[in-house]
């Protein structure tokens, strides 16, 4: 025991292993896809789709076609330059082989070839190649079709199985006057825990793409059901469709929407920014914003600038109009935000992502870029649109009432922590046992159905709630209006999870939630919650 003690203690020279070629990326495959789940997977077509998009949002062709195959593989298209296929100077390889076989390598490091891209490492092709079983590239170029493809297979030089191994050369196999790449793999299985992709997943980001890229013409193809499904992507008005696409279930309280766009140099970074926003009566905000036509899920120095700046424009007007009496609370950002759907999108060179899989930005030069184009733009916009503006400012100080409000019942809400729950005698019949993982909670319409249920009931894990009238419907009220209706202060009191900062499911006392009204008298379990 001692020497197998002082043997994994020793740490020298020979302890340290060295990973060959695309080995890292299969040792390691959640630092360059994020997971090896369904997200991981999808992101696999988004890193060949994204070198698709560069090639058309820099003007090199306008159509990309993705097609889900009957084995499980995917092909991607588009009507790009190609992949370089000569050979290089110094690698000896051609650049097709070069592209998929070797981490960091691509025409993207400088803005000689690509003024914006959204593929930035060099990394993409090589890495959906390393997790894969096989991988098949065409590139028309040159008046010809060239044909290469890999797999995770036996390298002779290493003498061991490699992924991403070129088993054949890149050779030409016919002739074309047009000009492409079209990638084709199929995910390992080995390393994906389920090889699965989803029609509706990639639909939305096709769709996304096509608003945002207005000409181009984007088309999915699913091979995999008797039955060929196929959908086409094409959008004229850009972000306008977007908008209306976005709020198509909402209630609007102005338009048309507000669309701006601007330029800017900053620090020797070309920037382009375009902002559509309209607000609807909803009381939840929704940004969707991108980054070189990438969706930036976890926001960014883009989307925080254009926050800064929209609330300052907004701010500024409240003044300036006199819209702000003296017993109204100032609104903050949040507030004005409240029901607003906006769309922000920016392209610029050399972006600073953070992480391989680029969901957040992180370049101070766009939160310049777009504070500034947001409180100039839409200072324009009030200035022209009096009227609507009027409305927005008041919704968010009604917005900042509200919250001024909440504050106020979660702060008595903390008070109440510790003196004990509210009496609920002669409300609710609570059953005799204190075991959650056993206890039901059931809500019954009436005291006649409550009688009914108390005595029918099994008291030892069985608690009954005769519900009053009809309980409110929570989906659109206000929410200081949900906090003060009298039967859902008895609920919550009752199931003991708190509400706002105070709530904590771990103090659920009831392990089932049965609902035993009628559908018009009472919602779901999970909207009462909510």
């Amino acid at each position: 025991m001692d020497n197998e003690i002082e043997k994994a203690s020793l740490y020298d020279v020979t302890a340290l292993t060295s990973l060959e070629k695309l080995e890292p990326v299969r040792v390691r495959p959640g630092m360059y896809i994020g997971s090896t789940g369904s997200k991981g997977l999808h992101h696999c077509i988004w890193e060949i789709l994204d070198n698709a998009i560069d090639e058309i949002s820099n003007g090199f062709g306008d159509k990309a076609v993705i097609t889900l195959n009957k084995d499980k593989s995917v092909t991607v298209e588009d009507n790009g330059r190609g992949i370089p296929t000569g050979i290089h100077p110094v690698k000896k390889k051609s650049g097709v082989e070069m592209v998929f076989t070797e981490l960091h390598t691509g025409g993207k490091f400088n803005n000689s070839i690509y003024k914006t891209s959204g593929g930035l490492h060099g990394v993409g092709a090589s890495v959906v190649n390393a997790l894969s079983e096989w991988l098949e590239v065409e590139v028309k170029q040159n008046g010809k079709i060239y044909r290469q493809r890999f797999e995770y297979a036996y390298d002779k030089h290493l003498k061991k199985k490699m992924p991403g191994t070129a088993v054949t050369k890149l050779e030409a196999i016919g002739s074309s006057k047009e000009t492409g790449t079209k990638v084709t793999f199929m995910p390992d299985k080995e390393v994906f825990s389920i090889v699965d992709f989803k029609f509706d997943i990639i639909d939305e980001r096709l769709q996304e793409l096509a608003f945002q890229n207005k000409g181009i013409t984007l088309k999915l193809i699913d091979n995999r059901k008797e039955e060929t499904i196929e959908k086409e992507y094409h959008s004229e008005r850009g972000l306008l469709d977007f908008i209306d696409y976005l709020n198509e279930s909402k209630t609007v309280i102005h338009n048309p929407p507000i669309l701006f766009e601007g330029e800017r140099e900053i620090n020797g970074i070309n920037m382009y920014g375009e902002i559509c926003m309209q607000f609807t009566d909803s009381t939840t905000e929704y940004i969707a914003s991108y980054v070189n036509n990438i969706p930036t899920t976890e926001s960014g120095t883009h989307e925080t600038g254009f926050k800064t700046g929209m609330t300052r424009a907004f701010k500024e007007w409240t003044k300036k109009l006199n819209l702000l009496k003296e017993k109204d609370i100032e609104f903050e950002g949040d507030d004005l935000r409240e029901g607003m759907t906006a769309i922000v999108r920016i392209k610029l060179s050399n972006p600073i992502f953070e992480g391989q899989t680029k969901t957040k930005l992180g370049n101070n030069e766009a939160y310049t870029m777009m504070n500034d184009l947001a409180y100039t733009k839409l200072s324009e916009w009030i200035e022209d649109n009096k009227e609507t503006a009027s409305l927005i400012i008041n919704n968010a100080l009604d917005a900042a009432g509200r919250r001024e409000k909440i504050k106020k019942i979660n702060e008595a809400e903390k008070k109440k922590i510790g003196k004990g729950a509210a009496p609920l005698a002669g409300k609710i019949a609570v059953c005799t046992l204190k075991d959650s993982s056993i206890a039901e909670f059931i809500v019954v319409e009436g005291d006649s159905a409550g009688g009914s249920a108390k005595q029918a009931r099994d008291r030892r894990f069985q608690t009954i709630m005769p519900s009053k009238g009809k309980i409110m419907n929570t989906e659109k009220q206000k929410l200081e209006n949900v906090l003060s209706s009298e039967e859902l202060k008895i609920f919550n009191t009752a199931i003991g999870t708190g509400v706002l900062d105070n709530y904590k499911e771990e103090d659920l006392k009831y392990d089932k939630i049965i609902i035993m009204s009628d559908a018009d008298k009472l919602l779901s379990p999970m909207q009462v919650i909510a």
